[in-house]
């Protein structure tokens, strides 16, 4: 009886633990990913993520989040990125990130060989009205298929 009693505890606090740390979040207004096959993610394959927008009078940062294993091969990354605005409105960037200093050495965090990279794509955004935005990356490397990169998100949180 006192062991289920302490494994109870040990789930409720567990519990209670994890529900307290995803409600820390409070800046976060979106956030999604979107996993690749294991043989890596294809030219002309695009993650495409719909966030909806309610507030029109803050500023938001928008961020792409990536996680590749340290056996990427090269130091940086090429992403184009289109958003799009609930009017249909457009706009196409061409942005690069530096993955990994002159030395090799990962900026992205992380155990083992997975490491988690939060690239800031834009900051202070002003979003003029609600709806749902539509953001579609692509990899922009010359590689034809881009292996080691797991998962690419999208986060859009309110700027401080």
């Amino acid at each position: 009886m006192a062991t289920t009693t302490v494994k109870s505890k040990l789930i409720a606090s567990g519990l209670a633990l994890a529900l307290s740390l995803c409600s820390c979040d409070r800046a976060r207004v979106y956030e999604q990913y979107k996993s690749f096959p294991i043989e890596g993610w294809l030219k002309d394959s695009a993650a495409v993520f719909s966030a909806p927008i309610d507030d029109t009078l803050a500023m938001h940062n928008i961020y792409i989040n990536l996680r590749n294993t340290s056996s990427y091969q090269y130091c940086n990354i090429f992403f184009f990125v289109k958003a799009t605005a609930p009017t249909g409105a457009y706009a196409i960037d061409t942005v690069e990130y530096m993955l990994a200093d002159q030395y090799g050495r990962w900026y992205g965090k992380g155990f083992s060989k997975m490491l988690d990279n939060r690239l800031i794509f834009r900051k202070f955004v002003a979003f003029p009205q609600s709806g749902i935005y539509t953001f579609e990356i692509r990899q922009g490397m010359r590689a034809e298929v881009l292996p080691h990169i797991s998962d690419v998100g999208l986060r859009i949180e309110k700027a401080e």
